[in-house]
């Protein structure tokens, strides 16, 4: 049987940090190169989406994270303008208080953001609405 043709997967982390702020990059690589993004990446094959997001949450911010829940998975097609992505999000707090952010892999730079900001801000792909979706902002 021929395999079918279906969306890549990916993660995105709502980081929350502390002092009502959380975690975001400039992206280091196009599409939205030097844009703010929720750290994130695509699943391995034989990997968890749960590991992933940790994964993806390290490599690209320094920060190992305990995941708090899943806001959702995001669909939309047009989502990426690579293609056909798909991306499940979680929310998470870092695993320390030591924890020292520091951009890495695909981030240019890392910024803590208070949530009160994050209304004003330009955010690559729909990872604005992945935020509302996560409840911090009635925090």
């Amino acid at each position: 049987m021929q395999k079918p043709i279906t969306p890549l997967v990916a993660v995105d982390a709502v980081i929350k940090y502390p002092e009502n702020s959380i975690v975001l990059i400039r992206r280091k690589n196009p599409p939205f190169k030097g844009e703010l993004a929720l750290p994130g990446g695509f699943v391995n094959v034989g990997e968890t989406v749960e590991a992933a997001c940790i994964r993806e949450a390290y490599e690209e911010t320094n920060i190992n994270v305990n995941l708090i829940n899943l806001i959702g998975v995001f669909s939309e097609p047009k989502r990426d303008p690579r293609g056909h992505n798909l991306s499940i999000a979680f929310l998470c707090e870092p695993l320390t208080k030591t924890e020292t952010p520091i951009a890495k892999d695909d981030a240019q730079s890392l910024e803590i953001v208070l949530v009160s900001e994050i209304e004003s801000l330009k955010l690559a792909f729909d990872h604005k609405d992945i935020i509302i979706a996560s409840g911090i902002l009635q925090n």
